[in-house]
């Protein structure tokens, strides 16, 4: 058979050719054939792409109950994300999905993601879980320290940059700074179990319930990392000028936005009474700079008809897009604000791997090329 001409360009000339395309173009490319696939995924190319802005996804990962109770585990999971840039026809097509099988782990469950790197709880050969960090692009790979199978069930695992990973509970927290071969194990001294906290720089956020048996009473906590090192725990943020506002959320929840910004999510009640009804979804915003709210976003009534009918529903995302999934919808809703304009779009994402009636959880990817550790 006849070479193919690109075959017989020199392989500085093909990559600076396919520098120029965007990540989600060059891993489009890698499909294509075997050669394609290689010449790409070459370290040298690799390191071209290291400065490239990254492509903003949004992961799904498996849902609690599904991660535990499951009795065969698929050794080649993968990570399912959806490119809300993508305006393709077919809404499948703006899922991709990037395999696990360059890690020798059972269990590869994704939990997190920080600077292009994702973070996965796996079952280590001697049946005790351990995180492992790694890049789906460039399919390496990095083992943290061992730890015990209670944390990965009831620990939320929070990630930031410079390799800082925290695994934080009710009663305590262990700490990752990149260094050494063990955990830092600190009292994280909260008043109850945390909702939905994160992390932002060096200052962790978290929602607690400082009411009755009876009656839910949710505020906000706060504590930098070295306050958490020095145990002093956590101190309650609020402000005279806040009025009712954590009053009149039902359920609600934390989710990081841009810079210093972050997301509370919950129902708007339709009164102050203990079973009020909830008439809509609210997207409140906190500048943590002048520890001002805002609403930024609220879910359209024929849209929140369907969650109103659903027993429960998830909130995840970061930055400025916030998915919701909920039990038998079959898609996920989601509050676009990319493009700076207004108060966001609201719009349904449909094409959900598998059966789509799960309850999805998931997180912000910025896919991008970066170097493990």
């Amino acid at each position: 058979m006849e070479t193919c001409l690109i075959h017989l360009l020199p392989q500085d000339s093909l990559h600076q050719i396919f520098s120029s395309l965007s990540i989600r173009e060059i891993l489009i490319c890698r499909s294509l054939s075997k050669f394609f696939n290689q010449t790409l995924t070459s370290p040298s190319f690799i390191n071209l792409l290291s400065l490239k802005p990254p492509l903003n996804l949004i992961a799904l990962r498996p849902s609690h109950h599904h991660h535990h109770h499951r009795s065969v585990v698929s050794p080649h999971s993968y990570l399912h994300v959806y490119d809300s840039s993508c305006f393709a026809s077919t809404p499948s097509k703006c899922w991709m999905k990037f395999p696990f099988d360059f890690i020798p782990f059972r269990s590869s469950i994704p939990v997190a993601s920080s600077l292009g790197l994702v973070y996965l709880w796996v079952d280590s050969p001697d049946s005790s879980k351990s995180l492992v960090l790694c890049n789906p692009l460039t399919r390496k790979f990095q083992v943290l320290p061992a730890l015990g199978s209670a944390w990965s069930r009831h620990g939320t695992v929070l990630v930031g940059p410079v390799n800082r990973v925290l695994v934080l509970t009710e009663l305590a927290c262990l700490y990752f700074n990149g260094v050494g071969d063990s955990w830092q194990k600190f009292s994280s001294n909260l008043v109850s179990k945390p909702r939905s906290p994160i992390l932002v720089f060096d200052s962790l956020f978290a929602l607690c319930d400082v009411g009755s048996p009876w009656r839910s009473q949710w505020k906000l906590f706060s504590c930098t990392l070295s306050e958490l090192e020095r145990s002093q725990g956590w101190k309650r943020l609020e402000k005279h000028e806040w009025g009712d506002i954590f009053d009149i959320l039902k359920r609600p929840r934390l989710i990081r936005g841009n810079g210093k910004r972050i997301l509370m999510v919950g129902g708007l009640k339709s009164s102050f009474s203990l079973n009020a009804s909830c008439s809509t979804i609210l997207i409140l915003r906190l500048d943590l700079d002048t520890l001002e709210w805002d609403e930024v976003g609220r879910m359209p009534t024929d849209m929140f008809r369907s969650f109103q009918e659903s027993s429960k529903f998830k909130v995840f995302g970061g930055g400025d897009r916030v998915c919701f999934s909920g039990k038998r919808i079959g898609r996920l809703a989601m509050w676009d604000n990319s493009n700076k304009a207004g108060k966001g779009e609201w719009r349904w994402v449909d094409g959900i791997p598998g059966n789509g009636d799960g309850l999805y959880r998931g997180f912000e990817y910025e896919a991008r090329f970066t170097s493990v550790p």
